[in-house]
């Protein structure tokens, strides 16, 4: 009997890690193959959630439609028990971000699909929509995405002073503004003359508020200069972040998973694995 569940025990192990390294890994073929047939499945899903949107091509297509959605759906559902079952770390992937992304974008398809009878309450075709979140799956199976989020998370300290800097100046941008214009102008408040502010320094200029007064103008005008230069400072950042990123190898190593390594490296600087062919 212990000879059995060991058997069964090892037999168990040998497929996670196998579908583990289909499912979680890309250096191989079997993997590249499942993420080129997710990718597609994703980007079809999200295209027949548009398509549902429109009421003239839902009424006539809806029923095929729907059908489509019922087997993506089922699709997602078995990959996301395949993740959880093959993941090193259930728990930890389960609360991870792709994790949650992965749980939000079907578990309203898939009540739909348990509870048909129900489908079209507006409240349930509300939850319908949650499906955009599959959108979010497609940045793990993109290799650039890697590089963008590093260079994101690299800049997110200069980033996040400079939203500071951005908040303090339309603030002090739409308390003048409420002083100098005032309510007979149309800014009624300090809040409506931030959101005035924001508007005009981003170069929106939606023109539902505009200054009446020589001295508002003459502000509004300033503002508009610094929104120019202003929008530049972000890119900027993201940019020499970027640079800095792409001289960094990230193939991942096939011993122990290091994905930092010199543009120029053929061996892993961890353990020493060959990296490069």
């Amino acid at each position: 009997m212990q000879v059995i569940v060991w058997v069964i025990r090892m037999i168990n192990k040998k497929i996670r890690n196998m579908l583990h390294d289909v499912i979680f890994k890309s250096d191989s073929f079997s993997g590249r193959l499942f993420d080129i047939v997710l990718l597609w499945l994703i980007l079809g899903s999200i295209v027949l959630l548009m398509m549902q949107s429109v009421e003239s091509i839902a009424l006539k297509w809806g029923d095929v439609f729907r059908g489509f959605e019922y087997f993506l759906t089922l699709i997602f559902l078995i990959e996301y028990v395949l993740r959880v079952y093959s993941s090193k770390r259930r728990f930890g992937y389960i609360i991870s971000f792709f994790g949650i992304i992965d749980f939000i974008s079907i578990v309203p398809a898939a009540i739909i699909l348990c509870l048909g009878g129900v489908q079209y309450l507006f409240v349930m075709r509300a939850f319908r929509l949650l499906r955009v979140f599959r959108i979010f799956k497609l940045s793990k199976y993109l290799h650039e995405g890697e590089v963008l989020a590093r260079a994101l998370k690299a800049s997110r300290y200069k980033i996040t002073l400079f939203i500071g800097v951005v908040l303090s100046s339309v603030i002090i941008m739409g308390t003048v503004m409420f002083v100098v214009e005032g309510a007979e102008n149309g800014f009624t408040s300090i809040p409506l003359s931030i959101y005035w502010a924001i508007v005009t320094m981003t170069t929106v200029g939606y023109g539902d508020i505009a200054p009446q007064t020589i001295a508002g103008q003459i502000i509004s005008s300033v503002i508009m200069i610094l929104g120019y230069a202003i929008i530049a400072v972000p890119t900027g950042i993201v940019t020499v972040e970027l640079s800095q990123g792409s001289q960094i190898n990230v193939t991942i190593c096939p011993r122990c998973g290091l994905d930092k390594h010199d543009k120029d490296a053929r061996f892993c600087k961890r353990c020493g694995e060959r990296i490069s062919r």
